[in-house]
């Protein structure tokens, strides 16, 4: 019953059979023939079938929120008995924003030194993937905006307040600044993310409210690349400022706070909201809120 479910997971992702098939290592007729029994032992269509895959039935969509649960309690089972015998092992997968990228190997180092038979798997992705993954069990855990957009059914842990700065040559027009004002952005040629990321769409935001309509000369879902195209003096940025100090951390390109309003967004960790928690995700989220703790004591401090 277990494998029938993870099939109907895998076709729940991929939307194709034959992508399903190929993502669990099965051919497309076991797959198909796994999913009609299910289908004769509810005794109802879980997927509208023509000639290829379309959705699911409303039926459907209950069962693949049950298997969700179902899946993901057994593997958390699994995962618990293999650390009673053998100490806590496997793979943690992680996916984060790409403006929190910088923060992954805060949780990832302690974690390797108090668990060194565990290994990870770290991805980049926008906010609606990471929690689209969290879903469907593709991950364990998401690092990702927690006050700006709904998340659905996830337990947080708040790390860091995220802030803005201005990415630009010395030499560029603002570029000598202390502190530049979301209006006066208007003044330079801008490359930003794309529009599906989250950090984008708060920038968009604040832009419209200071300067309407304000379009990018260039777009790209690569924080490097937008680097490297505020390093030809012909653009600038807006970044956040945990990306900037490290891209940008002294010399010809500047990070310039900004103010008016300055505006500020809670990153975090997120994990699906299930208990018991699997025991790769107890142990991360007791080092998340280990290091959330230290930085509200050295804000305080500060």
């Amino acid at each position: 019953m277990i494998e029938k479910l993870e099939f109907l997971l895998a076709l729940a992702r991929e939307r194709h059979f034959g992508r399903a098939a190929e993502a669990c290592g099965v051919t497309q007729p076991t797959l198909s023939a796994a999913i009609k029994q299910l289908e004769e032992g509810f005794g109802v269509l879980l997927v509208n079938r023509g000639s290829r895959f379309q959705d699911f039935t409303a039926e459907g969509e209950r069962v693949l929120e049950w298997s969700r649960r179902i899946v993901g309690d057994t593997r958390a089972m699994r995962q618990e008995v293999n650390a009673l015998r053998h100490g806590l092992t496997g793979r943690l997968r992680i996916a984060a924003i790409p403006p929190a990228l910088t923060t992954v190997a805060a949780l990832t180092a302690p974690y390797r030194a108090k668990y060194p038979d565990v290994e990870f798997t770290v991805l980049s992705r926008n906010s609606t993937e990471v929690l689209t993954l969290l879903e469907n069990l593709k991950i364990d855990a998401g690092l990702t905006y927690l006050d700006n957009e709904p998340l659905g059914r996830v337990n947080t842990v708040p790390l860091y307040k995220e802030s803005y700065r201005l990415l630009t040559a010395a030499d560029a027009p603002l570029g000598e600044r202390t502190q530049v004002t979301w209006a006066e952005l208007s003044r330079v040629p801008l490359c930003l993310p794309t529009p599906d990321m989250q950090n984008r769409r708060i920038i968009d935001g604040l832009l419209k409210r200071r300067n309407g309509e304000l379009r990018p000369t260039l777009e790209s879902d690569s924080m490097i690349l937008l680097f490297a195209h505020v390093r030809t003096g012909q653009w600038a940025s807006i970044m956040s400022t945990k990306i900037s100090e490290m891209l940008a951390p002294a010399g010809a390109i500047r990070a310039i706070p900004i103010v008016e309003p300055a505006s500020v967004h809670t990153v975090g960790l997120v994990v699906p909201s299930r208990e018991p928690m699997t025991p790769l995700n107890v142990a991360l989220v007791t080092e998340a809120r280990r290091i959330a703790a230290s930085l509200e004591t050295a804000q305080l401090d500060a």
